[in-house]
């Protein structure tokens, strides 16, 4: 499940365009905290914590301890971050409180384990990814770190659902008018197919360079008419 870390966290009094400029400035990132029938809350993290915590992989999917100085502690989960379009530094965050009964929708990753134990990998099948997330639905408290697929006795063909993976209890799928695709067992391309597709690759690369000394040629004779005419 995931672990509460502690974000040392300062408040500011302001909000608005203008002030999260002048938190900026100060070398902090504004953010802001909602949720819980609360008033919103504007406080400012230093980046090197949030990079820390981003880098680790983990970022949207822990319950962070706002440890907010001249102010109570927030109990908060990450629910969006803006980032800098060219240098990828954190602008803005957007945590949401919660509680030990707070349920929320959360994209957790899947690890796929056992290839070796997949005969139909074993034969030369290819794993075909779908989803490497899943939205799941669960507790604050609850949330898995990861979702495991087993590949054990997976046969070529074979194709892995959300409900064929093991959820922690309390933990279902978010998503409950379908049973998505997590992943495919798919058959390997023959060497026939392969030898078919590059075949047509080269003829159209033949066909491609006879059109393109055609049109040179062609412009070689409007460039030699042109030169007659000039002529007369």
């Amino acid at each position: 499940m995931s672990e509460q870390s502690v974000l040392p966290a300062a408040k500011r009094e302001r909000a608005g365009k203008g002030a999260a400029r002048a938190v900026r400035r100060q070398g902090l990132v504004p953010c802001v905290v909602y949720g819980d029938r609360k008033d919103p809350q504007m406080i400012s993290i230093e980046p090197r914590h949030l990079m820390r915590e981003l880098m680790g992989g983990h970022f949207y999917n822990t319950v962070y301890e706002l440890d907010v100085e001249g102010g109570k502690k927030e109990r908060a989960l990450p629910r969006d971050m803006q980032l800098h379009p060219v240098t990828d530094l954190p602008l803005h965050v957007d945590f949401l409180r919660v509680g030990k009964s707070t349920k929320i929708n959360v994209n957790v990753p899947v690890s796929f384990i056992n290839e070796d134990d997949s005969p139909g990998l074993d034969r030369g099948g290819i794993l075909s990814v779908v989803r490497y997330e899943v939205e799941l639905y669960c507790a604050a408290d609850d949330i898995p770190e990861e979702v495991v697929c087993d590949l054990t006795g997976y046969e070529m063909g074979d194709t892995i659902h959300i409900s064929n993976l093991k959820l922690p209890e309390g933990v279902v799928s978010a998503i409950t008018d379908r049973d998505p695709v997590v992943a495919n067992i798919d058959a390997p391309r023959s060497e026939a197919a392969v030898e078919e597709i590059e075949a047509e690759d080269q003829e159209a690369g033949e066909e491609f360079g006879a059109d393109s000394e055609a049109e040179a040629a062609e412009d070689d004779a409007d460039e030699g008419d042109s030169d007659a005419e000039s002529k007369e």
